[in-house]
């Protein structure tokens, strides 16, 4: 195994890992991925600047996000030869209520374009392979951040983890171009469920495909270290079922759902910072939960190379 390469002492996944900041409520909001193999170099805006067919990462990119979803584009993790093999997986992922994946094997990228995108926004997976021929079922996938373009600290911590986890777990660890929230490296996304997770290495990697596999997450990814939360919630709706997930032991991807109950704006400029979320069980418990985005008593760049900016972090109390 490669383990984790050293980041430099400054690097921002350091620092934030130095002081401690919860990761709730930082997963990046979408219903749905579409996430495209792409081998050899990716630039900042991987989309945009890749060896995909011109135009079409860009495209691809603003019909997902005009829909609510992400792109994403990936690569086996492991050297990044320009040559490689013709043909291309997709994933194609719905991360709301009773989550799906489907795996598209492609000789031209560009019949993506063909995916019926609002289906997808739907969660209508009869819809969506109607669209595209050929479409299979697929066992959960992780995605491990590793663009370096981006942030240094993707590259430095995220690809030794993916290298190592997709030794174990071949086929189902792929290095992805933008997860969010580099300053919690090594980051990664599980599909189809869209659970974001934070400072991961190869136990909690591999850990996490194993719990998908039954639609859970593992008992030692709970809580504000590693739980970034759902993509398909708001940030104080991820802060509430995490920390509902932490103080209940409750590993079930699916058994939890939210909603927000008051929102109040305490700093005049129009940012919400203090909610209050419903959190209820299929089994008919139920949770209130404020929520509240608050400054910490540190400075912190939240990429490298950046200036410091002053730090907030979600945190979650049981109101009731």
């Amino acid at each position: 195994m490669t383990g984790h390469a050293v980041p430099a002492p400054d690097a921002c996944s350091v620092g934030f890992d130095r002081a401690g900041v919860s990761a709730y409520g930082t997963a990046a909001r979408a219903t749905f991925f579409v996430a495209v193999e792409q081998p050899g170099p990716w630039g900042r805006d991987a989309a945009a600047e890749s060896h995909l067919p011109a135009g079409l990462g860009r495209a691809l990119a603003e019909a997902c996000s005009s829909r609510g979803g992400r792109l994403s584009l990936i690569r086996r993790p492991g050297r990044h030869a320009d040559a490689h093999e013709p043909g291309h997986l997709a994933y194609l992922a719905w991360s709301g209520t009773e989550p799906w994946l489907l795996l598209a094997r492609v000789a031209d990228p560009t019949v993506l374009l063909q995916v019926d995108l609002d289906a997808l926004a739907r969660g209508d997976r009869a819809g969506v392979k109607a669209s595209l021929p050929g479409l299979e079922e697929s066992a959960p996938v992780l995605l491990v951040c590793t663009n370096g373009r981006r942030d240094v600290c993707c590259a430095v911590r995220g690809r030794p983890v993916a290298l190592d986890a997709a030794g174990v777990a071949p086929g189902r660890v792929w290095e992805a171009s933008h997860t969010g929230g580099h300053r919690f490296a090594p980051t990664g996304v599980l599909l189809p469920h869209g659970a974001t997770l934070a400072r991961l290495d190869l136990g909690l990697s591999t850990a996490v495909l194993d719990a998908a596999d039954h639609d859970e997450l593992p008992p030692h990814v709970l809580g504000p270290v590693h739980d970034r939360g759902r993509s398909p919630l708001s940030p104080p709706e991820q802060a509430a079922e995490s920390q509902v997930r932490l103080l209940t032991g409750e590993t079930s991807l699916t058994a939890l759902s939210t909603s927000v109950r008051d929102a109040e704006d305490t700093t005049g400029a129009g940012a919400t910072v203090s909610t209050t979320v419903a959190v209820v069980h299929r089994d008919g418990r139920e949770w209130l939960v404020g929520c509240e985005r608050r400054s910490e008593p540190t400075e912190l760049p939240e990429s490298c190379g950046k200036a410091a900016v002053p730090v907030t972090a979600w945190t979650a109390a049981l109101l009731s």
